[in-house]
């Protein structure tokens, strides 16, 4: 934990630059769930391909915080972007991953009640209840990551992907999070 608190520290103040994606690759993953709307998100992106937009972590708590406690379709419309935001345009299997967490029948309950654990500041609990097809943990830390909504001061919910994890966490055999 103080090797994790030391990178909090020291990266704190960086800032994410805005992600691009291609809404064209995604929409036919989308439709079928009635969340290519989604695909709205961010600004148009002035250089690369035509269609591409920018989605940045502002746009992300903007539409946390237009969730409302008890609609599905708003927490699911998030987590759809946060998906969107966390593949961009070089992880081509994000489509078919958020696909398949679309089409899994524990996903309004697993968003909802994810949420409240992160936001309750139970990330353990958080971790242990998250199931979705398609989506491992470098993809639900991000989920995380985007509904904690809690003040600075607590312990913040961080994204664990695959290379912070391999880079900054050694556990003893049998050990984990």
């Amino acid at each position: 934990m103080e090797q994790l608190r030391k990178l909090v520290v020291r990266y704190g103040d960086c800032q994410q630059k805005p992600v691009r994606f291609r809404p064209e690759t995604w929409r036919s993953r989308l439709e079928p769930h009635g969340a290519a709307h989604v695909l709205g998100i961010g600004v148009g992106c002035a250089s690369g391909s035509s269609g591409e937009r920018l989605v940045s972590r502002g746009d992300l708590a903007h539409l946390r915080d237009r969730v409302g406690d008890d609609d599905p379709d708003s927490l699911r419309d998030l987590f759809v972007a946060v998906m969107i935001w966390g593949s961009g345009i070089t992880n081509g299997r994000g489509p078919r991953y958020t696909e398949a967490a679309l089409s899994d029948a524990r996903m309004p309950t697993v968003l909802r009640t994810t949420r409240e654990a992160v936001r309750g500041g139970d990330l353990s609990e958080a971790y242990r209840q998250f199931a979705l097809k398609g989506v491992g943990r470098s993809f639900f830390t991000k989920w995380f990551a985007a509904v904690d909504d809690r003040d600075a001061s607590c312990d913040r919910a961080l994204i664990l992907d695959d290379r912070v994890f391999r880079r900054h966490f050694t556990w003893p055999v049998g050990g984990g999070i």
